[in-house]
């Protein structure tokens, strides 16, 4: 069947139009994108920006620090901190998390809200929920421990509760210090000690 001329006519004009008023739409509305859009104002910035830096520049402070010192009976101990702010001996971080490795097989995962490094005195001194897990089978929760960065001790400042191989465990305080001429770490709760017995635990 043969087609109508005037519709071919009608639709190859169609197709002109659209053709051109097409482009046309779209690079009107392109346009309106640039003409109606909110001007940017590069000053926005700037009162944060100075905020930072002169925050920064009164109190220095390092983001993601790293610290990692091998003791005078051989162990080594590794510290990872949120941040650290230098200090005349050291630094004062937060954030804290580390661990013991010690030469006898010993080792003791280190977490705390915050702390001191001396490193004059060669102690790390913690506290803000400090948590102290061995390997022989103690997870040990305590306000405030002092721990030697150049030799293997730790020291509660206070009360201690744990979870320990044989139970629940309360104390007054806690030591980690080495024994057996400095051979062997030995793990010591005195002042008060109570303790809940789960032979299944």
């Amino acid at each position: 069947m043969a087609r109508d001329p005037a519709q071919d006519n009608l639709h190859s004009r169609v197709v002109m139009i659209l053709k051109i008023t097409l482009p046309l739409v779209a690079l009107a509305l392109l346009a309106s994108l640039f003409l109606f859009s909110r001007p940017i104002d590069p000053e926005d910035a700037i009162p944060y920006a100075d905020v930072e830096i002169a925050d920064r520049l009164a109190q220095p402070r390092m983001t993601g620090a790293g610290f990692s010192t091998v003791t005078s009976d051989g162990a080594t101990l590794t510290l990872r901190a949120d941040a650290a702010v230098p200090q005349p001996s050291g630094a004062r971080v937060t954030g804290l998390t580390g661990e013991l490795l010690a030469a006898d097989g010993f080792a003791a995962e280190i977490a705390a809200g915050a702390g001191v490094l001396d490193r004059t005195a060669g102690v790390l001194a913690l506290e803000g929920g400090v948590r102290l897990a061995t390997s022989t089978g103690y997870e040990i929760t305590t306000d405030q421990l002092t721990m030697g960065t150049d030799r293997s001790f730790a020291q509660s400042g206070g009360a201690v509760q744990a979870l320990a191989p044989m139970g629940q465990l309360e104390a007054g305080a806690m030591r980690l210090d080495l024994t057996d001429g400095g051979k062997t770490h030995l793990l010591v709760f005195n002042k008060g000690v109570r303790l809940i017995y789960q032979p299944n635990h």
